[in-house]
């Protein structure tokens, strides 16, 4: 697929609504889109009782850093990373050999990820996606463990989706938390009237508590590590695990795995020995 055509059919891969996938609307909103297209916040995600968690959509905007090559270089095999955002990793994967594939349900964010030369579809993770049980990474960064707002659910998902004895990346919080809330988000124009509009649950983990939600899903801890104040984790899918969850797609997941990306492997392109 043409970095052309991941541009036309990206906006044609939008998540349908529905009940369930109030996450999916609200990333699609003029805040998070005003702030891609800027590379800048103020962008917060507010808590019902007026708390506010800065987003870091500077960091995001900008290429990869110290940080997130500290988890980058750990990956193996094709690398999915779900909740792309802007793209910066998906960029930094291809420039470094990966076959690497972005999915956000934010039009704004799948453009710019192709902008950069990435590879990026319009979905959510809990939509049939590409390559089923055939990623050898997957990747949480950001904050994206909470995506949902059910850590179980979500790391359920990311087992279903890694080859077996794949790698499961995760970003959390540097310490002992397991929060789960309803948000929305904010860029500090709304009044305080709208507190309530656009609220979608989220959660937030730290090392620990994801470590006790993946293990029933067959996700074994491999390495923790911080780097520049970020906590991560790298989990292990195991080989003989057996999912439930299983889509049209997975039925053909390497062909398709193969199909996302460009037929040119020679020394120029990106993804040469990938």
């Amino acid at each position: 697929m043409s970095r052309a055509d991941a541009t036309r059919a990206a906006p044609q891969a939008a998540p349908p609504r529905g009940p369930g996938r109030p996450d999916a609307d609200a990333w699609g909103t003029d805040p998070y889109t005003n702030a891609l297209r800027n590379g800048h916040g103020p962008l917060f995600l507010r808590r019902t009782d007026g708390w506010l968690l800065p987003l870091d959509v500077e960091r995001w905007c900008a290429g990869a850093d110290a940080a997130d090559l500290s988890a980058l270089r750990r990956c193996e095999g094709p690398v999915l990373d779900i909740g792309c955002g802007p793209g910066r990793l998906v960029a930094a994967l291809a420039s470094r050999g990966h076959r690497a594939l972005g999915i956000d349900v934010s039009e704004a964010a799948v453009a710019r990820t192709v902008r950069l030369g990435g590879y990026a579809l319009r979905r959510s993770v809990f939509d049939p996606l590409p390559g089923e049980g055939r990623w050898g990474t997957v990747l949480l960064a950001d904050g994206n463990i909470g995506i949902g707002g059910d850590p179980e659910r979500l790391l359920r998902r990311a087992a279903e989706l890694l080859s077996p004895g794949g790698l499961l990346i995760a970003e959390t919080v540097p310490h002992d938390l397991d929060e789960r809330v309803r948000v929305r988000l904010d860029d500090g124009r709304a009044p305080d009237g709208r507190a309530a509009d656009g609220l979608f649950p989220w959660a937030r983990l730290g090392s620990a508590a994801l470590l006790g939600y993946a293990r029933p899903h067959g996700l074994r801890a491999e390495g923790q590590w911080e780097a520049d104040g970020r906590a991560f984790v790298a989990l292990r899918r195991s080989r003989t695990v057996r999912t439930a969850y299983r889509s049209a797609d997975s039925r053909n997941s390497a062909a398709v795995v193969s199909s996302q990306f460009p037929r040119n492997t020679s020394g120029d392109s990106p993804l040469a020995g990938s």
